[in-house]
C-alpha cells in the first residue's frame, strides 16, 4: 500500500460536478493498493492512520492523533500512487505495481471499514472514478506512507 496522508482544514470531493463527500477538518488520505498487498497490511495501515500523531496539543507539539483531536477522514482511492517513474519507463508512468481493480477495491474497502471500527468518521470518494478535489491544507502537512 502506498498513501499520501494530509492534514486538512476542509476537503470536498466531486464526481461529474456533484459533491460526493466533504469533511470539515481531519485527514485526507489518498490510497493506492499495490500488487501483493494483503489484509494484514490493510489492517496495519488503518491502525497506523488512526494513531498517527499529527495534530497539535496544548504545547503546540504534534502529539495528538485524529482519535484524540477529533475530525474526520476522507479516504480517496488513487491508483496513480502505485505508478513509478524510474529508469526504463521513458516519460510515461509505469502502473505495473498497481493491484487489479477488483482486489484493490476489496482492500480499499477493508481499510475504510477498519478505520470506522476505530470509531472514526470516514467518508470516501468513488472507487475508480475521475474525481475533483477542493482542499484547504493545514500546514501544509503531508506524509508519504508505504507498508
Amino acid at each position: 500500500m502506498r498513501a499520501v496522508i494530509q492534514r486538512t482544514f476542509e476537503t470536498a470531493l466531486f464526481v461529474d460536478g456533484e459533491e460526493i463527500s466533504r469533511i470539515p477538518s481531519g485527514l485526507t488520505v489518498f490510497l493506492a493498493v499495490c500488487r501483493g498487498d494483503t489484509e494484514v497490511q490493510a489492517d496495519y495501515f488503518a491502525r497506523k492512520v488512526a494513531r498517527l500523531r499529527v495534530f497539535r496539543d496544548e504545547n503546540d507539539k504534534m502529539n495528538r492523533s485524529i482519535l484524540d483531536a477529533g475530525g474526520e477522514i476522507l479516504l480517496v482511492s488513487q491508483f496513480s500512487l502505485a505508478g513509478t517513474l524510474g529508469k526504463g519507463s521513458g516519460n510515461r508512468p509505469d502502473f505495473g505495481h498497481a493491484e487489479l481493480p477488483e482486489r484493490a477495491r476489496e482492500l480499499y474497502e477493508r481499510v475504510r471499514d477498519k478505520l470506522r471500527e476505530e470509531g472514526l468518521t470516514v467518508k470516501t470518494g468513488v472507487f475508480g472514478a475521475h474525481m475533483y478535489i477542493e482542499q484547504k491544507q493545514d500546514g501544509p502537512l503531508s506524509f508519504i506512507f508505504e507498508c
